[in-house]
């Protein structure tokens, strides 16, 4: 029988790529989505469709995780080996404007989670996606496991309490639960609201003409920037070993808002300066200004080592979105690119 996996945040960035991470090693994958009133679902189209060579191995279930009756259902149906919660508000600086729907999610969301596995009373594998943005004002440079967090965003506090919340019911319940410190990572994939893809997405369209100016914040907030199809491989790793733990996923080098201009306009042949303008609004009420993490750790239990470099990633980024908008633009049925 293949293994089941359930991931939580299915039709995100790490959701979409997880899954086609497990479908390629035998898994059948059960993915949860919001029922909303737009469908997001582009990133796992393509497994999900009738055509889909693995489409028999992939099934997607209405749930949320505000709601813990809907949890416990599907977890007792799924019966899961193996449970990945990606689901999050994820959006850094959106987590100020609506600190308490971010919390009841990422935070108590988790915990809902957690509590449906022990009350049906199966032993799954849990995979909790925690983030570089615990650390926050750092104590330390390079971040690693011990570091102590210090959180300066909604977001991130909530991402602390849903942390050891993992890490309580794997010492107080003898779960098999694991944290993912996944620092930045990125991809064609990417949400078009988060700063990365911002700029990828404003580059092919001021390249095709359709755009001049590209509005950011702080340029000067440094980042450990990596491919997230590279880390969910570090995520399936980690339920893999023979017991739970806690790991950082980095690249263990940091780069400014500023360079990743740079380099994703050269790409272009455009000049960044004449472009980007600074809004305020932009700003973070509370800033985190470097990161960069050591995955030393990672490296030596799970084999795990990032591919892709910063330059090479920002250049996959910037083809990627001018391929999209090539083909948007050729499209007669299109009112406008």
């Amino acid at each position: 029988m293949p293994k089941k996996a359930f991931i939580t945040g299915i039709t995100g960035q790490d959701g979409s790529y997880l899954a086609e991470l497990l479908l390629e090693k035998g898994y059948t994958v059960h993915g949860l989505v919001r029922r909303t009133s737009t469908f997001n679902r582009w990133r796992i189209d393509h497994l999900h469709r009738e055509t889909s060579p693995c489409r028999d191995r992939f099934h997607l279930h209405y749930g949320d995780l505000a709601e813990a009756s809907s949890l416990a259902r599907l977890i007792a149906r799924i019966q899961p080996d193996e449970v990945y919660n990606l689901a999050a508000q994820s959006h850094v600086r959106v987590s100020f404007d609506i600190p308490e729907y971010t919390t009841d999610i990422v935070a108590t969301g988790t915990v809902r989670l957690l509590e449906s596995i022990r009350e049906v009373g199966i032993q799954p594998r849990f995979y909790q996606a925690s983030s570089s943005e615990m650390f926050g004002k750092v104590r330390e440079i390079p971040q690693r496991e011990t570091t102590p967090f210090h959180p300066r965003s909604p977001y991130a506090c909530a991402k602390v309490h849903a942390f050891w919340i993992t890490v309580n019911y794997r010492e107080s319940y003898g779960l098999f639960a694991s944290n993912g410190i996944l620092f930045n990572h990125e991809s064609p994939r990417r949400g078009e609201n988060f700063v990365t893809r911002k700029i990828t997405r404003a580059v092919a369209r001021i390249r095709a003409g359709l755009q001049d100016k590209l509005a950011l914040g702080n340029l000067d907030a440094k980042r450990d920037w990596g491919y997230a199809k590279e880390y969910v491989e570090a995520m399936w790793r980690m339920l893999q070993q023979p017991e739970p733990d806690d790991f950082v996923v980095a690249t263990g080098e940091t780069h400014s808002v500023r360079e990743f201009l740079e380099v994703a306009f050269a790409h272009a042949g455009l000049d960044w300066q004449k472009h980007v303008e600074i809004d305020p609004r932009y700003y973070r009420p509370a800033e985190v200004d470097l990161l960069v993490g050591d995955a030393g750790k990672a490296r030596r239990l799970l084999g795990w080592e990032p591919q892709t470099r910063f330059a090479d990633l920002v250049r996959l980024m910037v083809d990627a979105d001018v391929e999209l908008l090539d083909q948007k633009c050729a499209d007669p049925a299109a009112t406008a690119c």
